[in-house]
Parts: structure tokens; C-alpha cells; sequence
């Protein structure tokens, strides 16, 4: 057989495991070139491969249901099922997305972003089968990061309950984005540590069983003792004592041995936990190495591992933010700093070198987290909270329940507020404004550039209730100039003119900017101001905004209930007669492409404000 038809899922199933361990080969092969070419997530489905080919061997997709915890994992499974040709492109405007979508592929039962859903998602699935008396297999497969998240139990609770045909692989690589935390990691590295265990267990099990029973008290003595000797012995007891019968831990890397243990796992029926140690980055030297490095790359040369793309200059948002909580600690003892598995990701690196006391990572658990920063909150401290806007969304209800009804003094900095480029719909940042709006007594501002940050940041610290600064991913604004004085609720006008108001926020208040420029070019003369504040709005500057025949509303997040809606709102109670112009993200999902491409679908570049900002005007005038 071809490599070339190797590489299609459906011929695998009776390939020898030769012939396997060259299909594994082939896909590393061409993810590190596509990746290399393109960028992409390549640590986390080199280390998934042999599991991906292993499955595809086993099961009959899409006859066969395959699900994965987060998409990034998930490349040979794209290439195993008719993608090659749109992985060539992958993350990028028509291509392949990074994620698990539906609509790309009838072998993605299932759309995956976020962690820690796999094991739910393919529950409901499992159980659909079992209603509509359907035969077919479902199988999951969740990293050991989305063990530290609780939704992962929550699925594994009912699947031990309901007990239908389900299973799971456990991809066992003790890492999530950053090092794995908590006592879940501890017990798996524990088993990691100790393979004897797996070929004691069916040892073990027998001898136990062979315990004879004399008497009710002796038999009841024996069944303790039984109890313990098999809590200390056998591995993965954890799953056991959920409903869930585990097999492992195994190589992840042996893909004949894979096969076999999920043969096994399928004949055995119920739910069934494979737990396969795995190395993230595996068969590429340099992302085996530092897999949190490459996690997500940029293209690289893939002799030297040396970055190909022009390296950007300044400070990222993160970093910025990163630097400016250091000295904000130094300065405040009460100040902590707490981030779910994504201390690089948010800039919280040093502080965590510098605060190691202060520093609380608490695993792909954002609702923990906002109800860990919350209980610390009410005996004094300052928590600063750094989740992605796309990933707070996961903590909803404690944002309301435990943080807003208590009036709780939580600062919350959400990274990658915003359009978020390649990443695509599963992780844009779109929402925060509209959702964080419509909780009472939340302060939410965007900074738009380091300074408006720092100073943000200290007024948030001194505030006795929740707060919430987002700012976008990419560079920030390597503006030196002190940060005129404001106090909550208060923009600042950065422009006069006579035509019209732009106000705008965060990333927008420079496209605003812009725009003006453009237009003051053309005799349209625009007045600009950095509102600053979504929650609550600048009254006093909208007033003034008023005035003008034209008041338009910037911003990078959802048209519907975001700074947009605030500022229509506060014009109505002026009984404003001008025109209103909302700038804002469209009400429908932005698929992956580069920030700019989604930028200008969006029509929020200076360019395209400019000619909707124009083709008013002159309606207006025509009017007169």
C-alpha cells in the first residue's frame, strides 16, 4: 500500500504495526512542515499522533465517533480524515482551523476550543446512540491539564452512573499549556512513576479474591482489608471508584500496544479510561525539549528550530501587564496574583519568580480560580485575576454569584480581549464587555497603551468592589507620556472637530485616531476621545459628544450590549437627535484569519471607518 493512502484513516484498520508506526512517521513528517511553514499548536499533536493513528485503526469514523478535549491536539486526525489540502493553510483565512469545527469535517463529531469537554460531549453522544438503539463507538480523548478542570469529573461522575459503552484516553503528557498543578497531577505522575503497578493489578486482584471469608466479622474484616490493599496497589483507583474501568498507564508512543489496549477497551463495554503517557512534542527534538515553547509557534526553520518570521519589536500587552503587577506587589503586601494554567500566556512568569508566595496557579479551572480570588478577597487581599476574555467566560456564574453580589474587590485582567487572529471563533474575545455590563456594581475599562494600563490597574487596586481592565493581544502601544489623572467613569478627549465624535475604546482609540486623520485630509474634521470606561460610561463626555450632528461608538467586541449599547443608551436619556454610527464586531462567529483580515470584515479599520463615517455625513448633508 502507498504511503499516500496510508494516510486516510479508513485504510488502517488492517495495517500491520510496521505498517503503522510509518504512518506515524508520515504525519510527523508533514505536520512539522506545515506547521513550520504556517505556525500552529506543534508540541500538542506531535505527542497525540500514535494515539490519533492507534484510534483510526480501531474505529470506523465518522461510522465511529471520535472526540477531542481542545482541537490543537487533533492535526493527524485532520490529515487521517480527507484534509491534507486545506492543512497546507492551516489557521489561516479559508484554510484549516486550528480546532475541531463541524462544519469542516463530518469527522468532527464534535466543535472543541476549550479544555476539559471531551468526556461530557461524548457522554451525550454515547447516550443519543443508546436512545435511538444505534450501534457504534465513542470514544473521547482528554489531556491530563483538563483533569484539572472540574467539568472533566463532572462528566466522569455520570458516565460511571449511566455506565453505557464509552472510551476515553487519558493523553498523559503533565502538561496543559504550562507544568500541570494540583493533587490530580500528583496521583498520575505518581502512576507514571510506577508501571509495576499495572502488571501487578490483575495479581493483586486474584489474591485478594482469594481471600476465604469465615464468619461475618472475619468476612467483614477481610473486605477492609481488601478495600485498602487495593487503594494502595492498584492504579487508577481514582477511575474505579467512579464507575470508570481503567487500563494503563501504557506507552503512548507504541502504537501496536495502543491498538491492542483499545481493542481490549472496546470488547470490555462500559466506560473504560486508557491512560497512555505521552510526550509533548515527541519526534521533533527542539519541541520535546521545551514544550511549553512550542506550544503554539510562529513558522520556524526546522533544521535549527530558529524562527523564520520577522521578529516583532516592543513589549506585548502581557508583558507589559506582567511587569506593571511585579511592582505594583512590591509595593502592596496584600496583592496576589492568580492565573488558570496560563502563567506565560498572561505575563505572570516574573511575578511568580519574584512573589513565588503570592503566585497561585490553579489549573484549567477558571470558575475555581474566580472563587479562590473571591474567598481571598474577603480577609483582605487583592487578587489580581488574569484569565483570557475567552476563557472567563467558563466562570460566569461565579463572576455574579460570588464576586458581584458581594461587591467583592476582585480585579480581573483579561488577556486577548478582542479580535484574536488565527485561533478563530472558539477563542476570540468578543463577549467580555456585553456579559460583564450586565452584572451590577463591575467597573470595566480598556487601556490604550501602557500607561492608561498602569494606571487602570492602580485604580482598580484601590477600589472596594469588582473590576475589570481587558486589553487585546499583540503589542502595546510603546507610548512614553504620563497618564493625565482620572478617576472611574472618566475618558479623556484626545482631538477637537466640528463634523462629528468618534469615542472609542482600548485597541480602537488609536484606529479611531486614524480614521480622523484620514478624513481631516478630505475636510472632514472629527473630535476623538478615549472613553476609556465601558462600565459606567463617561455621562459628561457623551453629553459633549452630543453637540456634534454624528456620534459614532469604536470598539472590538460584539455589537450587541457592548460599549456601543452604553453609549446609545446615555444618548437616549440626552433625547439625542443626531446620527448614531456603531463600530463593532458583527453578530455572528469570526472564523480564523490573521487580526488584520478579521479587522477589515469587521469594518474596523481606520480606512473603513473613515468611508462609513464619509457616506453618513454626506446622507446627512444630502438630507438638508
Amino acid at each position: 500500500m502507498a504511503a499516500g493512502d496510508l494516510l486516510d484513516g479508513r485504510n488502517l484498520r488492517n495495517c500491520s504495526d510496521v505498517e503503522l508506526r510509518q504512518v506515524c512517521a508520515d504525519l510527523r513528517h508533514e505536520i512539522i512542515d506545515v506547521v513550520s511553514r504556517v505556525g500552529g499548536h506543534l508540541a500538542p499533536s506531535l505527542g497525540t499522533v500514535e494515539i490519533v493513528v492507534a484510534l483510526h485503526a480501531v474505529l470506523d469514523s465518522p461510522k465511529d465517533k471520535l472526540i477531542f478535549d481542545v482541537g490543537h491536539q487533533a492535526y493527524a486526525h485532520k490529515l487521517l480524515t480527507g484534509r491534507r489540502e486545506i492543512f497546507q493553510h492551516l489557521r489561516q483565512k479559508g484554510g484549516a482551523s486550528g480546532y475541531l469545527r463541524r462544519e469542516e469535517s463530518e469527522h468532527d463529531t464534535f466543535g472543541a476550543g476549550h479544555a476539559s469537554t471531551a468526556i461530557s460531549a461524548a457522554l451525550g453522544v454515547a447516550t443519543a446512540r443508546d436512545v435511538q438503539r444505534q450501534n457504534y463507538a465513542v470514544a473521547a480523548v482528554v489531556g491530563d491539564g483538563a483533569l484539572t478542570g472540574g467539568l472533566a469529573y463532572e462528566g466522569l461522575n455520570n458516565a460511571g452512573q449511566l455506565g453505557t459503552d464509552l472510551i476515553i484516553v487519558l493523553n498523559d503528557n503533565s502538561m496543559s499549556i504550562s507544568p500541570n498543578v494540583g493533587a490530580v497531577s500528583t496521583y498520575l505522575t505518581r502512576l507514571r512513576a510506577a508501571p509495576a503497578f499495572a502488571r501487578l493489578k490483575h495479581d493483586v486482584e486474584s489474591a485478594l479474591r482469594a481471600i476465604p471469608l469465615v464468619g461475618r466479622g472475619a468476612a467483614e474484616a477481610a473486605e477492609r482489608m481488601k478495600d485498602s490493599v487495593k487503594h494502595l496497589l492498584v492504579p487508577g483507583q481514582l477511575f474505579e471508584e467512579l464507575g470508570v474501568r481503567y487500563l494503563g498507564p501504557i506507552d503512548g508512543h507504541d502504537v501496536g500496544m495502543l491498538r491492542t489496549v483499545l481493542r481490549r477497551a472496546r470488547e470490555i463495554g462500559g466506560p473504560v479510561l486508557v491512560h497512555a503517557v505521552t510526550e509533548k512534542g515527541h519526534g521533533y527534538e527542539p519541541a520535546a525539549a521545551d514544550a511549553n515553547k512550542w506550544h503554539s509557534t510562529a513558522p520556524f526553520e526546522v533544521e535549527t528550530g530558529r524562527g523564520t518570521a520577522a521578529r516583532k519589536s516592543g513589549t506585548s500587552w502581557s508583558e507589559a501587564f506582567g511587569t506593571i503587577a511585579v511592582e505594583l506587589a512590591k509595593e502592596d503586601p496584600r496583592i496576589v496574583a492568580v492565573t488558570a494554567a496560563m502563567a506565560d500566556g498572561t505575563g505572570l512568569v516574573r511575578f511568580r519568580q519574584v512573589h513565588p508566595d503570592r503566585f497561585y496557579d490553579v489549573g484549567i479551572a477558571e470558575a475555581h480560580a474566580v472563587a479562590f480570588s473571591a474567598g481571598m478577597a474577603t480577609q483582605g487581599l487583592r487578587p489580581l485575576c488574569a484569565i483570557y476574555s475567552t476563557f472567563l467566560q467558563r466562570a460566569y456564574d461565579q463572576i455574579i454569584h460570588d464576586v458581584g453580589i458581594q461587591r467583592l474587590p476582585v480585579v480581573f485582567c483579561m488577556d486577548r480581549a478582542g479580535l484574536v487572529g488565527e485561533d478563530g471563533a472558539t477563542h476570540q474575545g468578543l463577549y467580555d464587555l456585553a456579559y460583564l455590563r450586565a452584572v451590577p456594581g463591575f467597573v470595566v475599562a480598556a487601556p490604550r497603551d501602557e500607561a492608561d494600563l498602569e494606571a487602570l490597574l492602580r485604580l482598580a487596586l484601590q477600589h472596594d468592589g469588582p473590576f475589570a481592565v481587558r486589553y487585546p493581544r499583540g503589542n502595546c502601544p510603546g507610548v512614553q507620556r504620563e497618564a493625565t489623572p482620572f478617576g472611574i467613569g472618566q475618558g479623556e478627549w484626545l482631538r477637537p472637530g466640528t463634523h462629528g465624535a468618534l469615542l472609542a475604546v482600548g485597541a480602537m482609540v488609536q484606529v479611531a485616531l486614524d480614521a480622523a486623520q484620514i478624513l481631516n485630509a478630505q475636510g472632514i474634521s472629527l473630535a476623538v476621545a478615549d472613553a476609556r470606561f465601558i462600565k459606567p460610561v463617561d455621562e459628561e463626555m457623551v453629553r459633549r459628544a452630543a453637540e456634534y450632528p454624528l456620534v459614532a461608538s469604536i470598539e472590538d467586541g460584539t455589537e450587541q450590549g457592548g460599549f456601543g449599547d452604553a453609549v446609545l443608551d446615555e444618548l437616549a436619556r440626552q433625547s439625542y437627535r443626531g446620527r448614531f454610527e456603531r463600530f463593532a464586531v458583527p453578530d455572528r462567529y469570526i472564523e480564523h484569519a490573521s487580526r488584520q483580515e478579521q479587522l477589515e470584515e469587521c469594518g474596523l479599520t481606520p480606512q473603513e471607518i473613515a468611508k462609513r463615517v464619509q457616506r453618513t455625513l454626506d446622507v446627512n448633508q444630502d438630507a438638508s
